[in-house]
C-alpha cells in the first residue's frame, strides 16, 4: 500500500483523530523543555497542541506520508520549534540528539511489526523517557470490517490492531517498564452520506482501496457505508503509558 495520504481531506474531517489526541496528550507529563517525538505527526493538528507545551523545549515531527509533513508544515506556519521527519516507524530512525518523551496519536496500527516498532522508538529514548500513545485495538472498527466482507471484501487491509497482552509484552521485550495498557471504546456517529463516506474511503477503508481500480472504489465505498445499521464507526482504542528503562 502506498505511503501517501490525502492529506488535504484528512485535515478537514479528522475531527475524532484529534480529539482522541488531546486527551491523550493530558497524559504526558512535561516540563516544558524537553525534547519529544511525535511519532505519526499527520497533518499535525494535535502537534500544536505539543508544541504549546514546550515553550523551551523542541518537537520532531514524524510521518511516513510526505503529504501529511508538508500539510504540518503549512498548519504550524514554521514554528521554530518542530522539525520534521520523513521517515517509516517501522525502521530505524534518525533524530540526532535522544528523546525526552514520545507521544503517538491514531498511527501504531498502520505499523505491521510492533517488534520493530517499540525496538526503533526504544532506540531514540534516552533511559526514563516516557512513551504514551494510543492506536487501533484488537476488535477496531469491527462493524465497518463485517460490512466490508459482505460487500465482497473479505480482507483485514494492511492494519494491525493489536491485543493488550500482546503489547505489553512486545514493549517490555524491547526494553520498556512501567508498562501500562488498557483499551477504551469510542464509537463515533457520523452524518450519514457524503460525510460518512468520505471518512471511510480517507481512513478506515483506505488500505482496501488502494487495492481496487479507481472506477471500483465509490460503489464499495457506498455499499460499506449502506450496510452499517447506523452512521456510527466502533473504534476501539488501545492506550499505552511506558518508560524507557
Amino acid at each position: 500500500m502506498t505511503s501517501e495520504w490525502d492529506a488535504e481531506t484528512y485535515d478537514r474531517i479528522s475531527d475524532p483523530m484529534a480529539r482522541w489526541g488531546a486527551k491523550v496528550l493530558e497524559r504526558l507529563p512535561l516540563e516544558g523543555d524537553e525534547r519529544v517525538v511525535d511519532a505519526g505527526c499527520g497533518t499535525g493538528r494535535v502537534t500544536a497542541l505539543l508544541a504549546e507545551r514546550l515553550p523551551r523545549g523542541s518537537v520532531v515531527a514524524v510521518d511516513r506520508s510526505r503529504q501529511m509533513i508538508e500539510k504540518a508544515r503549512a498548519n504550524l506556519r514554521g514554528n521554530p520549534r518542530v522539525e520534521f521527519l520523513v521517515a517509516d516507524l517501522g525502521r530505524p530512525l534518525d533524530i540526532g540528539e535522544p528523546a525526552d518523551a514520545v507521544f503517538s496519536n491514531a498511527t501504531f496500527h498502520w505499523v505491521l511489526d510492533h517488534d520493530a516498532l517499540f525496538a526503533n522508538l526504544a532506540a531514540v529514548m534516552r533511559p526514563g523517557a516516557k512513551l504514551v500513545a494510543q492506536c487501533g485495538a484488537e476488535g477496531n472498527v469491527a462493524n465497518v470490517m463485517r460490512a466490508a466482507r459482505e460487500a465482497g471484501d473479505d480482507s483485514e487491509g494492511a492494519v494491525h490492531f493489536a491485543s493488550i497482552d500482546d503489547t505489553a509484552a512486545r514493549l517490555e521485550a524491547a526494553g520498556f517498564e512501567d508498562v501500562l495498557v488498557w483499551t477504551t471504546e469510542e464509537p463515533t456517529r457520523f452524518e450519514p452520506g457524503e460525510a460518512l463516506e468520505t471518512f471511510l474511503a480517507t481512513v478506515v477503508l483506505r488500505a482496501h482501496l488502494a487495492r481496487m481500480p479507481r472506477g471500483e472504489r465509490a460503489a464499495f465505498v457506498h455499499e460499506v457505508a449502506t450496510r452499517l445499521p447506523e452512521p456510527v464507526i466502533e473504534y476501539v482504542r488501545l492506550n499505552i503509558v511506558a518508560r524507557r528503562s
